[in-house]
């Protein structure tokens, strides 16, 4: 693990990827419900305010994709290029 990165982000979206790649409805639902859980620990461990909103927003959007089978299978809403931030590079 390297200094300086969020683990939880890694975490829920391959929670999301399983959520996505589910079987059967339970595992859909309990998938997304995880991702939404790792999102939430993503925003509290977040310094930078802005990410740690976004982690919060993708934490409600998990649990909607959990409550909602038709928003699940929607593709990502794509605003446009992130800002790339210093510390994350290397």
């Amino acid at each position: 693990m390297s200094f300086g990165k969020n683990p939880h982000v890694a975490k829920a979206t391959l929670a999301e990827q399983k959520a996505r790649a589910a079987g059967d409805e339970g595992a859909r639902v309990s998938a997304w419900r995880e991702a939404a859980r790792q999102w939430e620990r993503a925003a509290e461990r977040e310094t930078i305010d802005k990410r740690a909103t976004e982690y919060s927003n993708n934490a409600a959007a998990a649990r909607d994709a959990a409550d909602n089978p038709a928003t699940a299978d929607a593709p990502p809403i794509v605003t446009g290029p992130s800002k790339v931030y210093p510390t994350d590079l290397n």
